[in-house]
C-alpha cells in the first residue's frame, strides 16, 4: 500500500490515447485506496503526440501513469509497481 501523511492527498494521473487499456488502468487507478484525486489527460485534447514523446520519450507507450509525485510508466510497469507495493489483491 502507498503510505502517505494524513494531510497529504494522493493523486493518480494518466496520459491516455483513449484505448481500452487506458480506460481499464484509469478505472483501477481511480479506485486505489488513498487516491483522493484522479486526472486523465487525453491525446488530442490536452496534449499532442509530439508533446507526449518529448515528455516520455520516443519509445513510450500509452498509457503513462503517475501515483502521488512518482511517474510509474506504462500499464505493465504500473501494474508491476502496484503488485510490488501490495496495492493489488
Amino acid at each position: 500500500m502507498v503510505e502517505t501523511k494524513m494531510t497529504e492527498k494522493l493523486t493518480a494521473v494518466i496520459y491516455s490515447n483513449g484505448s481500452q487499456e487506458c480506460e481499464r488502468i484509469g478505472m483501477l487507478l481511480e479506485t486505489l485506496p488513498g487516491v483522493t484525486e484522479f486526472h486523465e489527460y487525453l491525446l488530442g485534447v490536452h496534449f499532442s503526440d509530439k508533446q507526449f514523446r518529448m515528455e516520455f520519450g520516443s519509445e513510450a507507450t500509452y498509457p503513462q501513469c503517475s501515483i502521488g509525485s512518482k511517474h510509474i510508466g506504462s500499464m505493465k510497469e504500473t501494474l508491476q509497481y502496484m503488485s510490488d507495493k501490495g496495492m493489488l489483491l
